[in-house]
C-alpha cells in the first residue's frame, strides 16, 4: 500500500520522566524498545517516584538529560552540568542540588544496572511497547492552538512519523485496531494515548502552557498519538516508510 509517511524522529527514554535520547535507529522487541525506561528518579525522603504531571516539585525533571553508553550504562546531566554515571552518589548529589531536595536515580530491575547493590524502584506504568505520533496530529494541535508550541518533547513518543496534515483530524487516533508496517516492524495500534499534565510543563525552548492540554481535552478526548503492540519485532531507522497492512 502507499506509504502514509516516513519516520522523522526516534526516541528512547532511559529514565522515566527525564529527558529522552534521540536516536538514528531503535531496536523494538515484543515487549519493549532497547534501552527504554530502565530507571526512575525518587525522592529519598519517601521513595516517591518522580511525577512531573502531578507535583510541581518535579517540574524541572524533564530538563535533566539522559543517555546510554555503548555498553548500556546510564549517564545523566543536569542543565549546565557534566555527564555523570548513574546510579551513583555524585550523580545523585548533582540532581539533588538542582531540584532542591534529596533525590536518587534507581533502576527498575537489577538487570538494568549490573554491579549496582542499592535499592530498586517500581515502574510507574508501561502501557505498551511503542508510543507513535504523527506530525499531522501535531499540525492539528497547532491549528487549534496557534500561539502554543506542540514540541515533540511534550509528548514523549518513541516514533514520530512525518505525514501530510489531515484537515480537522488527529489521524492516528482514528486508526485503533489497524496494523502498520514501519520499515520491517509490524505493529497493531492498540489504544489512543491519553495525555496528562506533563504536556503543559516548560522545557528548553518552550514555556509552561495549559492550552496544550486544554485543546486536547476539548478536541480529541484528552488524546494525542497512539500506543502500539508489536506483531513482528525489528529495528527501525530514520526515514523508514509507514504503511497500513491488510489483515
Amino acid at each position: 500500500m502507499t506509504a502514509l509517511g516516513a519516520v522523522t524522529e526516534l526516541w528512547r527514554y532511559p529514565a522515566s520522566s527525564l529527558a529522552g535520547e534521540r536516536r538514528d535507529a531503535i531496536s523494538v522487541g515484543l515487549e519493549t524498545i532497547g534501552g527504554d525506561r530502565l530507571f526512575g528518579l525518587v525522592d529519598v525522603s519517601d521513595n516517591e517516584i518522580a511525577r512531573p504531571d502531578r507535583d510541581a516539585k518535579w517540574h524541572k525533571v524533564p530538563r535533566i538529560r539522559t543517555r546510554l553508553t555503548n555498553d548500556r550504562k546510564l549517564e545523566v546531566a543536569v542543565p549546565d552540568g557534566d555527564w555523570l554515571a548513574a546510579p551513583g552518589a555524585e550523580c545523585d548529589r548533582a540532581i539533588s542540588a538542582y531540584l532542591g531536595f534529596a533525590a536518587s536515580i534507581r533502576p527498575f530491575s537489577q538487570d538494568n544496572a549490573p554491579g549496582y547493590t542499592g535499592p530498586l524502584t517500581a515502574e510507574r506504568y508501561r502501557k505498551a511497547p511503542i508510543h507513535l505520533l504523527t506530525t499531522a496530529s501535531l499540525a492539528r494541535l497547532k491549528a487549534l492552538h496557534p500561539e502554543g508550541t506542540p514540541d515533540t518533547r511534550r509528548f514523549r513518543p518513541n516514533i514520530v512519523v512525518d505525514m501530510a496534515a489531515v484537515e480537522g483530524s488527529f489521524p492516528e487516533t482514528e486508526w485503533i485496531g489497524r496494523k502498520l508496517a514501519i520499515g520491517d516492524l509490524l505493529v497493531t495500534i492498540s489504544a489512543p494515548c491519553r495525555r496528562c499534565g506533563f504536556t503543559i510543563i516548560s522545557q528548553d525552548g518552550f514555556d509552561h502552557d495549559p492550552g496544550i492540554l486544554r485543546n486536547l481535552v476539548r478536541h480529541n478526548a484528552h488524546n494525542l498519538g497512539v500506543y502500539c503492540t508489536v506483531d513482528r519485532p525489528a529495528s527501525v531507522e530514520l526515514g523508514a516508510p509507514m504503511r497500513f497492512v491488510r489483515d
